[in-house]
């Protein structure tokens, strides 16, 4: 696991420590508290980043080692191009970008928020030191050795310098909520699936019980007793009981509607009698996304104490081929009492989201209902890997998660819905079936999903290329992204908080 990242903050002009990161923009000035930790080498930094013909564009950077009358091991200017235009989510990559440029093995750095002639928002310290904590993350549980010449992880204390340190301190306590989120999200998704089963999985979410958040846990006897056998149908092959998790946020006034998540959570799709090619099958550990990312949000809520009543639910499974197991040509009844046939065991997941997404309609009464799933491999044809697709039934609410999207860097597509792919489900033999064939494949699964949230407000993301296997970024160099838990607070934060 990534040893830790301390953050701290200080007023300008406190000492440097280990590494000293400076920033400039495009004008290649410095701020007058970044002279003043600079000097006496100001003018030794400028003639390094001429000799290096640095520019100051975003995310370049000049690294001066061992600098003479400093007492720090190196300095790195660091450029964030137009300063005018920077976003929340620029700072963000700010802050990767420099944990990037750190050496390994570094133990102490400290990064000057300061730029010419501006006077900076105390958030953007917030969100630099966000990035450089997604960034110094790294999931190494089960190496018992290092390549030679490999240095050991040490844990990195970072001090941001700032003009004011107690609004820099108040919106890290927000952004630091979200950090430790999406690093849950992350742990959960790497896992190995041995280690996460279903079981383990609703153990490690009621440690969210620790933050205040009230943990419901069913089994296999309880899901049986509500009729919940569309999802209990999935997990039939397994010798792993299946398991639904509520976890419960009251940050609101007790009358207040609350909004509601819902993840997919297959620890580990074999694609069951319809079993999965071989290859790249090890990657479907990962086919729980959708329900880390649903446990790292409701973690981050808590931390910070968010003022909306929200609703976690996860439907945990693992989808294996025994004697047991699930048929094509099988017709289940889900809880909603609508019949199924089963026509692909691996298309699983939107069997154990029915249930779910039902089961949270009925019993909470949301405002709203988003569901997060490792859905369809349809979606990574449309979308590829820098969008999540989205479904919903609300232009309002697809608009928010959009903009939502569009602030943080998580972004979404929106994708169409209607009564021509919706036909494509119905079956010969039961109310529908749960696969509308080739063509459209991340459609009719979320006509699917539909047929299960009647007229409340829906979205569904199908993020079967964001959650796992996605590209690196300069805040992610993870195989698990933990996507999404920033996407949803932000949404939860710009519009339904009291």
């Amino acid at each position: 696991m990534s040893e830790p990242v301390l953050i701290h903050f200080a007023k300008h002009g406190a000492p440097a420590n280990g590494v000293l990161i400076v920033l400039t923009d495009d004008t290649l000035g410095f701020g007058k508290a970044t002279q003043a930790a600079l000097r006496p080498a100001t003018a030794a930094i400028a003639r390094a980043m001429e000799a290096d013909r640095f520019k100051g564009k975003l995310g370049g950077a000049v690294d001066v080692l061992a600098p003479e009358k400093l007492q720090v091991s190196r300095v790195i200017v660091l450029g964030v191009g137009k300063a005018e235009g920077l976003t929340d989510a620029d700072w963000m990559r700010l802050g990767g970008i420099a944990a990037g440029r750190l050496p390994a093995g570094t133990r102490a750095a400290t990064l000057v928020v300061d730029l010419p002639g501006r006077k900076l928002p105390a958030g953007a310290a917030a969100e630099i030191a966000l990035g450089m904590r997604l960034r110094a993350y790294t999931f190494d549980r089960y190496k018992t050795r290092r390549k030679e010449g490999e240095i050991e992880p040490a844990a990195l204390a970072v001090t941001l310098l700032v003009a004011q340190e107690d609004p820099a301190r108040a919106a890290w306590v927000a952004r630091e909520a979200v950090a430790d989120g999406v690093i849950l999200a992350r742990n959960l998704v790497n896992e190995p699936c041995n280690v996460l089963d279903p079981e383990e999985f609703a153990r490690r979410a009621e440690d969210l019980r620790t933050l205040g958040v009230e943990v419901e846990v069913l089994g296999d006897a309880e899901l049986a007793s509500l009729g919940m056998r569309a999802l209990l149908g999935v997990g039939q092959g397994s010798i792993k009981e299946s398991r639904v998790v509520i976890m419960r946020w009251n940050g609101a006034s007790p009358t207040e509607q609350p909004v509601a998540f819902i993840g997919k959570g297959v620890t580990f799709d074999t694609g069951g009698i319809s079993i999965k090619p071989a290859a790249g099958m090890e990657d479907m550990k990962g086919d729980m996304g959708g329900a880390a990312c649903v446990t790292g949000l409701m973690h981050t809520l808590a931390a910070r104490k968010a003022r909306v009543n929200a609703i976690g639910v996860i439907g945990c499974v693992e989808n294996m081929p025994d004697g047991a197991a699930q048929r094509p040509g099988d017709i289940v009844t889900s809880l909603s009492g609508q019949t199924i046939e089963i026509i692909n065991t691996d298309a699983e997941g939107r069997l154990v989201l029915a249930d779910v997404l039902w089961y949270t309609k009925e019993r909470f009464k949301p405002r709203f209902m988003i569901d997060l799933a490792t859905l369809t491999g349809a979606i990574l044809v449309a979308l590829g890997t820098e969008h999540a697709g989205l479904f919903s039934n609300d232009d309002k609410l697809a608009g928010e998660l959009a903009e939502a999207g569009a602030a943080t860097g998580e972004k979404v597509w929106r994708m169409p819905l209607g009564p021509e792919y919706d036909k494509l489900i119905d079956s010969r033999f039961a109310d529908m079936k749960n696969t509308g064939g080739r063509h459209g494949g991340s459609i009719t699964a979320a006509q699917f999903l539909q047929r299960f949230v009647d007229k409340t407000p829906w979205a569904h993301l199908d993020v079967a290329g964001t959650a796992m296997a996605s590209p690196s970024s300069d805040i992610n160099k993870s195989w698990g992204a933990g996507w999404g838990v920033r996407l949803l607070d932000r949404l939860v934060a710009e519009h339904y908080e009291g």
